[in-house]
């Protein structure tokens, strides 16, 4: 089984105009609403990809059960900690001539809530995947990640984890069966200003030394490069589409590569990675198997 963890899920309430005035009263074109936080997105696509997946995180107040509710119905299997108090969290996405984001903040999380999480992370079993995903609520404690980790230690669980920085260079010496910095953010890992493939082909294998097992690393414009468990580099270039969306399109490449590493072929899963991250930023929404499945055909 594949398991997702999102601290802060959101209800995304995207707004279309053409023109965002400052100040002034502006009218939307029109309007959309989605259910996601970084995991909830992972879990939206695996689902797409036929891969089953159970939500775990926090959810609080009516917004919470909007959430829990609106995944239900799309079938997503979900066992959230339902805070005592506040409200999960409401993000504005304006899409005009540019694109601006105001996300809210989200629930306090206590130490009676974080212990129920943990306990549901208590009854993985052996084989399964879990995927940690964004960014880490004011109330939790920053080592977040590695608490969780080390309470998984020395059991058969796959980790995948999705963050930046120290949040991700904690993390390595538990060894995560997956990581996803893109390469600016592995640049900055290291301070340094990476410009070649050479050179993130080098600083990736320095994650792999730090005890990082499968290293993707997403290029914008210029694909995305991996270096599987086996040391093997593997290359892959972009999608051809017209760019509309810039949300989900990096959870959507990580559950396309779990979906796709699942059948032990990681040149599969690369491209069925970039073929869904691909969808997503071609789509209005998170990405459909439709067009996963055009796109994969672009990459030979």
């Amino acid at each position: 089984m594949v398991y997702t963890v999102t601290f802060n899920p959101a209800i995304d309430y995207v707004v279309h105009i053409s023109i965002m005035k400052l100040g002034e009263v502006n009218r939307s074109a029109k309007e959309e609403m989605y259910f996601g936080g970084k995991g909830i997105n992972v879990s939206i696509v695996l689902k797409e990809l036929g891969i089953s997946s159970r939500a775990l995180g926090f959810t609080a107040g009516f917004t919470g059960e909007a959430i829990e509710n609106g995944i239900r119905a799309m079938g997503i299997d979900s066992d959230f900690v339902r805070l005592k108090s506040g409200s999960s969290r409401i993000n504005v996405k304006i899409k005009a001539l540019e694109e601006s984001e105001l996300n809210g903040q989200g629930p306090d999380i206590d130490n009676e809530a974080l212990e129920a999480l943990f306990k549901k992370l208590d009854r993985l079993t052996d084989g399964d995947i879990l995927i940690l995903a964004g960014s880490i609520p004011s109330s939790l404690p920053s080592d977040i990640y590695e608490r969780i980790m080390q309470r998984l230690s020395g059991r058969n669980i796959k980790t995948v984890v999705d963050a930046t920085k120290d949040l991700l260079l904690n993390v390595l010496k538990y060894k995560p069966f997956l990581i996803k910095p893109n390469n600016h953010e592995l640049g900055e890992m290291f301070g340094v200003e990476l410009t070649t493939d050479e050179e993130i082909e080098a600083y990736a294998r320095k994650l792999q030394e730090m005890g990082a097992g499968n290293v993707l690393i997403s290029m914008a414009g210029d694909g995305a490069m991996l270096i599987d468990e086996n040391g093997k580099v593997h290359r892959c270039g972009v999608c051809k589409g017209t760019v509309k969306n810039s949300v989900g399109a990096g959870d959507s490449m990580v559950a396309g590569f779990v979906a796709g590493s699942l059948s032990g072929d990681y040149e599969y899963a690369l491209k069925l990675g970039t073929a869904s991250g691909g969808a997503t930023a071609f789509s209005d929404g998170l990405a459909k198997r439709e067009l996963i499945d055009r796109l994969l055909s672009q990459l030979g």
